[in-house]
């Protein structure tokens, strides 16, 4: 798959270059190799705590309030003006198809459903995303791990093609759900603070 810029502008396509490169695409496939599963499970927990504290900090009107961050690596265009709760339905959703690649992968099945999900589409929120996002976050974590936990091997099975990154095995895909959750939450903190005048 040919990754193409969506958007003009040069000091975009400066700052989310990276994404695009080989040899990060390379650095990030080597780094997964090298991760545990144990640690790509406690990177996941990490950064679902750290999601959960910036709820916890702020009110259900400033987590509904848009807020158009500057370019940001993976974060594509459409995805720059969200609100902390859409960046929260965005990640359950992404969650979602996660887990059941990793599950068919892992159980030597054929991916589907959820699994398959088009990466520029059916990933957005669909509307109005309000506090009991935190809820489906915190539940599609909470099910993934738990899902996770009761698998076979994650290494060596079939592997599916990530979007960017090329093919994944389930292990792979294990420590996509964490790093993530990782981009987005840089998002999370920057619209926050944006929306609380920080």
């Amino acid at each position: 798959m040919q990754n193409k810029l969506i958007w003009n502008s040069r000091t975009q396509e400066e700052r989310t270059k990276p994404v695009s490169n080989p040899i990060i695409k390379t650095v990030i496939r080597t780094k997964f190799l090298l991760t545990s599963g144990d640690k790509a499970s406690g990177m996941i927990r990490s950064n679902t705590d750290a999601y959960l504290s910036l709820a916890d900090r702020f009110g259900a009107g400033e987590g509904m309030e848009q807020a158009t961050v500057p370019p940001m690596i993976g974060v594509d265009p459409e995805m720059r003006g969200w609100s902390f709760f859409q960046i929260m339905e965005h990640n359950a959703i992404v969650n979602r198809s996660i887990a059941a690649m990793v599950e068919a992968l892992a159980l030597g099945k054929e991916p589907g459903g959820a699994a398959l999900m088009n990466s520029k589409t059916d990933v957005l929120p669909k509307g109005v995303s309000g506090s009991e996002q935190i809820g489906y976050f915190r539940q599609s974590v909470n099910d993934y791990l738990s899902m996770v936990s009761t698998l076979p091997s994650l290494r060596g099975t079939a592997q599916r093609p990530h979007p960017i990154f090329g093919p994944f095995d389930a292990h792979k895909w294990h420590c996509m759900f964490g790093f993530h959750l990782g981009l987005h939450l840089k998002q999370a903190e920057r619209v926050l603070a944006m929306v609380a005048g920080e």
